[in-house]
C-alpha cells in the first residue's frame, strides 16, 4: 500500500525528500520558495481528498452493523502491522521504494468492512506511524494522500462491480482492481510532488517504478485475496496461508537486499569515477605559488562526491571535511540541509575519533560530548568515519539523519560508507603525494620559492591574457665569494635571507622565483614601466643591505634588471623571452647604475656579442684577427726595449671591433686559450724575425685569469718558445693584479713555473685593484706597470702624482722594473724620468701599430747601432 511520506512510498510509490527545516537551521531563499510551493500543493491534495471522500461516501453509503465494531480497530492494527513489516529500497536522494504489505489488509477490507471503516483504519494507522516516527513535517500531505488512495481504490472497485453486474457481495476481480489503484494513485501524487519541488526524475526511472508498483501490488493483493478466500471457505487452512505469507516476506527481503547491493556497487563505481576524474584534473593544474601545497581540490568536484554519498545513504545532510595542509583548519563541504550555525567548531569531538572505522552515533545513546556535537548539527543520528593515512588525519565524512520512514542508518549503510571512506582516503593520500611531487618539481627546495619551471607556468596565464606585465631579475654579486670563504651552508643562508627580503617588499601575491645561485625573478602584473622601476629601486635598496653571516657583516650589492611587455607591444613575448631580456638588463648595469630596464638596443648588443663569440674561431682562421704592437722605451736613455702585443679584429660586418668589447665576450665563452695561443705565436714569430735581423726586442703578451687556471699553460708556453727558438727573457707576460688576486692559491704555482722558465712577469694596471703588499712580495714578478689613469692625472692632480711616486719607490725597493703607460706629453715623461721610472709607454712614443707600420716607424725614428747582436739597441731619435 502506498505511503507518500517524506522520502518513501509504499508498494513502489515515491515522494520527494522535503523534510521540514530543523529548528534553528538557516534556510535559503530557494528552499523557502520550495516550501511555499509544497504547502500549496498539500492544500490542493487535502482538498481533493476531502472532496473525493464526500463523493464516494454518497455513492457507497455506510451499511455496517454495530455488532461488527471490532472490524475497524482490527483493520487498523492490520495496517499498522503491514507497515512495520515493510521493506525499504532507496531509489535516489529522498525517493525510496517501500515494499510494504498494506495491499493485503486493503483487499480484505473490501470484503469485511464498508468504505468509511477501511478509510478510517488506513488514515489512523498511517498518521499514527508518522507520529511514532517523529515525522511531523508532512502529516497533512500524507493524510490527504491516504484519503485519495482509499477513495480512488473504492471508486474503481465500485465501477468494476457495476460493470460486472455481480452479486451484492464484492467480486474478487473488483477488489483486485481497486487494490492496484491505490499504489498507482500514490505514485501520481509523488511524481507531482517531485515536479512541484523542481526535482528531476528520468522518464525511464518513472516507468520502472510504475512497473514494479504493479507487479508488487498485484502479488500482495493476490496473496491477500487468496488467503481470505481460502480461509473463508476453509477455516482450518490458515497455517498454510501464514506459511505462504512468511515465504513471500522472505522473498521480498532477499530481493530488497539484492537491489540494495546492486545500488551500493553502482554508488561505489560512481564515486571511484568521480575521484579518478578529479585526480586527472588535479594533475593538469598549474603550479602553486611559493609556500603553498596545492592539493588540486576543486570543491565543486568534492560536492558532487558528497552529493552521491548523500543520495546512496538517503541522508538529510552529508558533511565532508578535508585538511588541505598540515596544521591548517579543516575545509568543509556540506550538501543537503545547511548546518544550524553555518560552520562546525574547530575543536569538534568528531575530529578526535581514533582509528578509521565508521561510528553510528545516536543522540539517545551517546555520551554528553557526542550529544552536544549532534545537537550542534541539529541531527538525531550520524554516521562518522575519519579519513586517515599512516595515522595522519586527512578528513572526516559525516552523514546525518537517514531519510527513511521505518528506520535510521543500518548495517548496509555503515558498510557502504566505510568502503567509500576508504576510497576517499586513498584518493586524498594519492593527491597529497601528487601535490608534494608537483610542489617539489616547481619550487626551490632551499627557499621554498618558485623555481624556473614553476615561474614559467605561473607567469604563462597573465602573459597569455596580454596583461601588461613586467619581469624583474635581482642578482646578488657576493654569493660565490661567501661560498668560497665560508662554505655553501652560509651562502645558502644568505640566499634565504635575500629571498625573504624580496618577498617582504613584493608582498605574498606576487610570483617570486629563485632562478639559480643568488638570482631571483618576480612577475608584476598590471604595472607600468615607471611603477616597475620604483619597485626595482626598492628591491635593490633592500637586497643590498648588509647581511649577518657567521658573526660577520657581509656587504652585498644587488643589481636589478626588468623587462616589460609594453616595450615592444607588437611582439608577443613568453616568460622565457622576458626573463632573457631582464637578464640582459642586469648585465647592462654598470658604474653605479644598479637598476636598468630593458631597451631594444640591448638585444642588438647581446646579439652582436653572440655573433662575435660564435664567429671568433673562424675569424682567427680567416685572418680577420691581427696583432698590433706598441713600443716601450727606456728612461732616460730612450732606447726601444720592447713592444706590447695588442689584438685587433676587423669584422666583415661590424668593422673594427674594440678589444674591450670582444675580449671579455671571448673570455666568458671559454675561448681565451685560443686567443692567447694566437697572440703568443704571432708575437714570438715577430721576435724571431727581429732576432734574425740582429735586433733584440722583447714582446709583452697579456694573460687572462683563465690562463692562470690552466695547469698545462706553462708547458704550452715552453713548447712555443722552443718552436720559434726565442729566448725566454724576450717574452713578458702581463697580468692584472685583480686577475692574480681572484684566486692567488691557484695562480701562484702557474706563475712560479712560468718564472722558472726565464719568462719576465709584469703586474699590469698596478694601483687600481685590491692587492696587498704581502701578496706582491710573494708574486714572482719582475715588473710593475703604473696604470695610465694615474699617469694622465699627474699634471693636474697632486694625489695622482703622489701615487705614481710611491709606486716607483715601492717597485724599486722590491727590486722591480717600473713601467709607466699612458705617457702622452713631454711633461709627464720628464716627471717620470725625474722620479727614476725605468720604462715609458704611451701615445707620446707611439700608438699601437701593425707589423708593417711598426717596421716603418722603427726605420724612420731610430738608428741602429752596429756591433754584436747582444749589444744591438734601437735608440729613439730626438
Amino acid at each position: 500500500m502506498p505511503d507518500a511520506h517524506q522520502g518513501s512510498a509504499g508498494s513502489g510509490a515515491a515522494a520527494a525528500d522535503t523534510p521540514a527545516p530543523r529548528q534553528g537551521a538557516p534556510v535559503s531563499a530557494e528552499a523557502r520558495a520550495d516550501e511555499r510551493r509544497f504547502r500549496l500543493y498539500t492544500a490542493v491534495v487535502l482538498a481533493v481528498g476531502v472532496l473525493a471522500v464526500a463523493t464516494v461516501s454518497s455513492w457507497l453509503p455506510f451499511e455496517g452493523s454495530v455488532h461488527l465494531w471490532w472490524i475497524g480497530p482490527l483493520l487498523a492494527l492490520a495496517f499498522l502491522g503491514a507497515e512495520q513489516l515493510g521493506v525499504n529500497v532507496d531509489v535516489r536522494s529522498g525517493i525510496s521504494w517501500t515494499i510494504s504489505f498494506t495491499e493485503i489488509p486493503l483487499v480484505i477490507g473490501f470484503f469485511v468492512a464498508p468504505f468509511e471503516v477501511v478509510l478510517a483504519a488506513h488514515v489512523v494507522a498511517g498518521v499514527t506511524t508518522l507520529l511514532a516516527r517523529k515525522v511531523t513535517g508532512r502529516v497533512l500531505y500524507n493524510a490527504g494522500a491516504f484519503l485519495i488512495e482509499v477513495t480512488s481504490a473504492f471508486a474503481v472497485a465500485g465501477l468494476v462491480k457495476q460493470v460486472l453486474g455481480g452479486p451484492e457481495d464484492m467480486p474478487w476481480l473488483a477488489a483486485l482492481a481497486g487494490t492496484l489503484t491505490a499504489p498507482l494513485a500514490s505514485t501520481l501524487l509523488a511524481m507531482a510532488a517531485v515536479r512541484v519541488l523542481r526535482r528531476r526524475m528520468r522518464v525511464g526511472t518513472v516507468l520502472r517504478l510504475a512497473g514494479r508498483i504493479l507487479v508488487v501490488g498485484f502479488v500482495n493483493a493476490s496473496a491477500g485475496l487468496t488467503g481470505y478466500l481460502v480461509i473463508s471457505k476453509t477455516p482450518d487452512a490458515w497455517p498454510i496461508v501464514l506459511a505462504v505469507s512468511l515465504g513471500l516476506v522472505a522473498l521480498y527481503w532477499a530481493y530488497s537486499d539484492l537491489l540494495r547491493e546492486q545500488r551500493d556497487m553502482e554508488a561505489l563505481s560512481d564515486v571511484s569515477l568521480m575521484v579518478a576524474r578529479s585526480d586527472h584534473q588535479a594533475a593538469a593544474r598549474p603550479a602553486a605559488r611559493a609556500g603553498e601545497l596545492d592539493l588540486g581540490v576543486d570543491f565543486g568536484e568534492w560536492s558532487g562526491i558528497a552529493e552521491r554519498i548523500k543520495d546512496q545513504l538517503a541522508a538529510a545532510r552529508v558533511v565532508l571535511r578535508l585538511r588541505l595542509e598540515p596544521d591548517q583548519p579543516m575545509r568543509e563541504v556540506v550538501v543537503g540541509e545547511e548546518l544550524p550555525d553555518g560552520r562546525l567548531r574547530p575543536d569538534d569531538p568528531f575530529l578526535r575519533l581514533p582509528g578509521a572505522h565508521v561510528r553510528h552515533l545516536r543522540i539517545t545513546e551517546a555520551n554528553p560530548e557526542v550529544r552536544g556535537a549532534l545537537s550542534d548539527r541539529g541531527a538525531q543520528e550520524a554516521l562518522v568515519v575519519p579519513l586517515r593515512s599512516a595515522n595522519q588525519l586527512l578528513g572526516v565524512v559525516e552523514a546525518h539523519d537517514r531519510l527513511s520512514r521505518w528506520r535510521g542508518f543500518g548495517k548496509y549503510d555503515v558498510q557502504l560508507l566505510g568502503t567509500m571512506a576508504s576510497h576517499l582516503a586513498t584518493a586524498l593520500d594519492n593527491r597529497r603525494l601528487l601535490a608534494t611531487l608537483r610542489h617539489d618539481a616547481y619550487h626551490d627546495p632551499l627557499t621554498g620559492l618558485l623555481n624556473r619551471p614553476g615561474f614559467r607556468q605561473i607567469a604563462a596565464e597573465p602573459l597569455r591574457d596580454r596583461e601588461q606585465s613586467v619581469v624583474l631579475r635581482v642578482d646578488l654579486d657576493v654569493f660565490s665569494t661567501v661560498s668560497d670563504a665560508l662554505g655553501y651552508a652560509w651562502a645558502d643562508r644568505m640566499v634565504v635571507a635575500a629571498g625573504k627580503r624580496i618577498r617582504d617588499v613584493l608582498g605574498p601575491e606576487v610570483p617570486l622565483a629563485r632562478l639559480e645561485g643568488a638570482s631571483f625573478a618576480a612577475l608584476l602584473v598590471d604595472h607600468s614601466v615607471e611603477q616597475a622601476h620604483e619597485v626595482a629601486e626598492r628591491l635593490r635598496a633592500e637586497a643590498s643591505e648588509p647581511y649577518l653571516v657567521d658573526r660577520l657583516t657581509v656587504e652585498a650589492n644587488a643589481m636589478v634588471g626588468y623587462a616589460s611587455t609594453a616595450v615592444e607591444e607588437h611582439e608577443e613575448l613568453d616568460v622565457d623571452g622576458l626573463l632573457q631580456r631582464a637578464d640582459m638588463a642586469v648585465r647592462a648595469t654598470r658604474g653605479g647604475e644598479e637598476v636598468r630596464g630593458y631597451v631594444p638596443s640591448m638585444g642588438q648588443i647581446f646579439l652582436r656579442r653572440f655573433q662575435m663569440v660564435t664567429q671568433f674561431r673562424q675569424a682567427l682562421e680567416d685572418g680577420q684577427v691581427s696583432v698590433h704592437y706598441q713600443p716601450k722605451v727606456s728612461l732616460p736613455g730612450k732606447h726601444v726595449v720592447g713592444v706590447e702585443a695588442l689584438v685587433r679584429w676587423q669584422h666583415p660586418e661590424f668593422g673594427r671591433v674594440d678589444p674591450d668589447e670582444f675580449v671579455p665576450a671571448v673570455e666568458a665563452a671559454g675561448l681565451v686559450g685560443a686567443l692567447t695561443s694566437f697572440v703568443l705565436d704571432k708575437a714570438l714569430d715577430r721576435v724571431r724575425r727581429w732576432l734574425d735581423e740582429g735586433l733584440e726586442i722583447s714582446v709583452a703578451v697579456n694573460l687572462s685569469v683563465r690562463n692562470l687556471a690552466d695547469e698545462e699553460f706553462p708547458a704550452k708556453v715552453a713548447a712555443a718558445l722552443g718552436r720559434f727558438d726565442v729566448p725566454p727573457e724576450l717574452l713578458t707576460f702581463e697580468l692584472t693584479e685583480s686577475g692574480v688576486m681572484a684566486d692567488p692559491q691557484r695562480a701562484l704555482p702557474i706563475l712560479r713555473e712560468l718564472h722558472g722558465l726565464g719568462i719576465v712577469l709584469a703586474v699590469d694596471d698596478f694601483g687600481t685593484g685590491y692587492s696587498s703588499l704581502a701578496y706582491l712580495r710573494q708574486l714572482p714578478v719582475d715588473q710593475v706597470k703604473i696604470d695610465k689613469s694615474f699617469v694622465l692625472g699627474m699634471g693636474t692632480d697632486l694625489g695622482d702624482l703622489a701615487v705614481v711616486r710611491s709606486i716607483v719607490e715601492l717597485g724599486h725597493s722590491l727590486g722591480l722594473t717600473v713601467v709607466a703607460e699612458g705617457v702622452e706629453d713631454d711633461v709627464a715623461r720628464d716627471q717620470l724620468e725625474a722620479m727614476g721610472c725605468d720604462v715609458a709607454q704611451g701615445y707620446l712614443i707611439s700608438r699601437p701599430l701593425s707589423e708593417e707600420r711598426l717596421e716603418a716607424w722603427l726605420q724612420a725614428r731610430t738608428a741602429r747601432s752596429l756591433g754584436h747582436r747582444s749589444e744591438t739597441v734601437l735608440t729613439l731619435l730626438t
